[in-house]
């Protein structure tokens, strides 16, 4: 399909990526799989080269340009080359907006500059072990004692929680209040009590480090706090729509990925004495997944557009999140299933895009709360 997403300086943006990942990436991503987590160096260089904090503006070190389809173009190559394990799609697409919109002045100048440099890798910790999708059932406390606020919880499936150096932590402040008695603190690495169990031992994005995180008595200094005290359900309502459509870009990327590598082994595999391509079944199947790939990109681009015009509403992000991720899913089992006994095989890459996709379902709020989401805006009761 030809696409009237981008400009010229995104396709350029996009020809040095793929360059920065045939150089620094792909010749690990084996290695940090067998590890699970990523060099720190990694993100050295990643900052070094400009593909971190895009929409920072330049007094900071970043790009200065607040343009989502840069951060596209990152999720969209890091996707079709299959590096799970890289984190910069969490720390642009959903740490950057939080740092840019809710921090004051002071934590900027604090934070920004190692950010961009990749010297501050960043993670967002919402899930808790008894609560999952439904945030208002967080209970991860924070107290206000004098000048600090002192935190007691646990976090669990953190992205980057290994090598994070802060985490947006997200705590009751005041549970009189409800949903407006959250707030976000931001911890940093070294502070008392703030503790990191196992790198969880996950079904697929084997290099990215997911762990679970602790912390017991935590003195987080009140200049810590980041956006509005009881105000962190609403600004994590408002950043959430990206943070989905993030999910829809990497789903549509991983689908056309794996339609070309299908095409390709149907062309080549023989049974019966011609390719299996030939099969009417194999031609009609393929037809189908191409038809939908096509749409799940049309959706999506233009999903994009609207989130950079300040249009996308979280109604239309969750409908990218559930519909793009769900036919991911499927694209993805029929391709294994047109590969035969080798996509069963962790040397070919369906098998890895199979395990790998698996949770895309899953975090950033599962398809039933997606569809939850834009059931309860058509007001049916």
């Amino acid at each position: 399909m030809d696409r009237t997403l981008f400009e010229p300086e995104h396709d350029l943006f996009r020809e040095s990526y793929r360059k920065f990942l045939e150089q620094h990436v792909a010749p690990n991503h084996a290695r940090w799989e067998e590890q699970g987590v990523v060099d720190r160096d990694l993100w050295l260089e990643a900052g070094k080269q400009g593909y971190l904090g895009m929409a920072v503006p330049e007094e900071f070190g970043g790009g200065g340009v607040e343009d989502f389809r840069y951060n596209a173009v990152i999720t969209e190559e890091t996707a079709r080359g299959q590096y799970s394990g890289l984190g910069f799609t969490l720390h642009n697409d959903v740490i950057a907006p939080y740092l840019l919109h809710l921090a004051n002045d002071e934590q900027k100048q604090r934070w920004l500059p190692g950010f961009c440099a990749g010297e501050i890798i960043t993670a967002i910790a919402m899930t808790e072990p008894g609560t999952g999708s439904d945030l208002q059932g967080i209970r991860t406390r924070a107290v206000r004692d004098g000048d600090d606020w002192v935190l007691n919880g646990a976090k669990t499936f953190i992205t980057n929680g290994i090598n994070s150096d802060i985490v947006i932590v997200v705590a009751q402040t005041d549970p009189d209040k409800g949903a407006m008695g959250f707030s976000l603190l931001v911890v940093e690495r070294g502070m008392p009590g703030f503790e990191r169990g196992r790198n969880l031992d996950k079904l697929g994005l084997k290099a990215q480090d997911t762990a679970e995180l602790s912390f017991s008595d935590v003195r987080v200094p009140a200049r810590n706090l980041l956006g509005q005290e009881g105000m962190g359900f609403i600004h994590l309502m408002q950043n959430l729509p990206q943070e989905r459509l993030s999910i829809a870009v990497m789903a549509a990327a991983a689908m056309e990925s794996c339609l070309d590598m299908t095409v390709e082994y149907v062309r080549s595999r023989k049974a019966f004495g011609k390719p299996i391509g030939a099969l009417q079944n194999t031609r009609f199947v393929m037809a189908e997944l191409a038809t939908k790939t096509t749409a799940v990109r049309v959706l999506v681009d233009r999903f994009i557009e609207l989130l950079n015009a300040g249009k996308l509403t979280a109604e239309e992000a969750a409908m990218a999140k559930w519909w793009s991720t769900e036919e991911q899913l499927d694209l993805i089992n029929r391709c294994l299933q047109l590969h035969g006994g080798y996509g069963y095989m962790k040397e070919y890459p369906i098998a890895k895009a199979y395990m790998d996709a698996r949770i895309q379902t899953i975090y950033g709020g599962t398809t039933e709360i997606m569809k939850e989401i834009i059931g309860r805006s058509l007001k049916l009761s």
